[in-house]
């Protein structure tokens, strides 16, 4: 009989009915601040329009319009290509606000300047700011959701510091994203897959055409590279608002790649420039693409005809931090955690640990959404697992465990799965079957199946960086 190992991750955070986590420092004020903006409906409760948060940014006095914005959707890679363009803009000086979402540990993580989020005492002040609107808009024209109450906050805040430049990322789709009350001056869209087939359509073409709602006149359309048939739907809407374009593979693109100590080595074609030996220390094609997206928005934004500086970009790269997306979070066994939740995000980690890593045994620790294509996620990890411990997260719409081990035994054989009802308990028990292998400096961990997933990993593991 296995012996109960002591605990190796702190006891699970204490958590509201809707699983926000609290913060461990916060203060009271903070935590009736979460809690009043957690009970408003999600956004796919909600009747999809822009009228509710149109009118509330129009008694705000239209902040969103104080700055410009590079305006970023796709089904895939957002938030680190948000990262990227973060940091290439900060490296020449300028402001940046960047809104992000989903959080990983705390709801002040979607709201950043400077490359901070909000500390609790100005979000409680952001927050307070707008509540009065927030009920006028509530009586008179609706409801306002969770996702546009935090829309509304991160535009007036943005404004108020004021930032020079936004760089927003979109909830969930694009033409009905509460973001979309702004123009970009540059729309990037990240590559496009199936997710969120229950609200968005249940396929591709009407997906794409969903999200390519962001592409405005007179903007800068940053295309990723995509299937042909979403390529197709993207350029229609190109032509048809008068944007311009840069395509991934065409006007910019990664021209070459080495895999590197900690990250990797890229050779990038910008829209203006070619820039060499550019260091990125994050894993994977798909994180390359991502870069090169982001130095074709930061270009397109830029004013005048000039590249940029060639040694900014290498250290604005070099610097670039996103946690959860194949993040180390602990040595001896190595232990990653990854936020990939559809199979396109879950395909990308999987041909990325293959590359990038020389794992001679690798255990998963997995807990997914019961709305998620989880039989899909769980047949693309089976190959370069040896074994998994399914549990659960902090959510509600977590999948049962009975159902989630089922699934799993089906995919992996019963011999392999290994099921423990609390994820700090889970993660105790991976690293006790990846050491039993024996290979010094051989073995590790994935955590994976949820963006909650990995927020309650790093969490537990006590990785700090936002």
């Amino acid at each position: 009989m296995r012996q109960k190992a002591t605990s190796l991750v702190s006891p699970p955070g204490r958590r509201t009915s809707h699983g926000s986590r609290l913060t461990r420092v916060g203060g009271v004020e903070y935590r009736a601040v979460e809690r009043a903006i957690m009970d408003r409906s999600v956004e796919w409760q909600v009747d999809p329009t822009l009228d509710r948060i149109t009118a509330l940014m129009d008694l705000l006095g239209s902040p969103q319009h104080s700055y410009p914005v590079v305006h970023i959707a796709g089904t895939n890679g957002k938030t680190t290509t948000a990262r990227m363009i973060e940091a290439l803009l900060a490296a020449r000086n300028l402001r940046v606000g960047r809104y992000t979402s989903p959080h990983l540990v705390t709801m002040r993580e979607r709201i950043s300047i400077d490359g901070t989020p909000l500390d609790e005492r100005r979000f409680v002040e952001v927050y307070r700011d707008i509540e009065p609107y927030l009920k006028m808009i509530d009586d008179q024209v609706g409801r306002l959701s969770f996702f546009e109450t935090l829309t509304a906050m991160a535009y007036a805040a943005f404004a108020d510091a004021p930032v020079d430049v936004a760089v927003v990322e979109t909830g969930m789709g694009g033409s009905w994203d509460a973001t979309n009350v702004v123009d970009g001056t540059v729309t990037v869209i990240t590559p496009i897959s199936l997710d969120h087939v229950q609200h968005l359509g249940s396929n591709v073409e009407t997906i794409a055409a969903e999200k390519a709602g962001i592409i405005k006149p007179k903007a800068t359309a940053v295309l990723a590279q995509q299937e042909l048939s979403v390529a197709e739907v993207l350029i229609r809407k190109v032509a048809e608002t008068g944007a311009v374009v840069a395509r991934e593979g065409l006007e910019f693109g990664v021209l070459g790649r080495e895999v590197a100590v900690g990250g990797q080595l890229l050779r990038l074609k910008g829209l203006k420039e070619t820039y060499e030996e550019v260091f990125l220390p994050l894993y994977g094609a798909h994180q390359a693409g991502n870069a090169a997206c982001a130095l074709a928005a930061v270009e397109a934004l830029s004013a005048g005809g000039d590249p940029l500086d060639e040694e900014l970009v290498r250290e604005a790269f070099a610097a670039v931090k996103s946690p959860g997306r194949l993040e180390v979070v602990r040595r001896g066994p190595t232990v990653l955690v990854d936020v990939a939740h559809n199979p396109a995000g879950m395909q990308a980690s999987v041909e990325t640990l293959s590359e990038s890593f020389d794992f001679q045994r690798l255990i998963g620790v997995f807990a997914a959404m019961a709305d998620k294509d989880v039989r899909t996620l769980l047949d693309l990890l089976e190959p370069v697992l040896a074994g998994i411990v399914v549990t659960r997260n902090s959510s509600p719409r977590t999948m049962d465990l009975d159902e989630l081990r089922s699934l799993a035994e089906e995919v992996f054989g019963a011999e392999r799965v290994y099921a423990e009802p609390r994820m700090d308990e889970a993660i105790d028990r991976a690293i006790g079957l990846a050491d039993e292998g024996g290979e010094l400096g051989g073995s590790g961990v994935l955590i994976t199946g949820s963006v909650v997933t990995a927020g309650d990993a790093r969490l537990l593991l006590r990785a700090e960086d936002y």
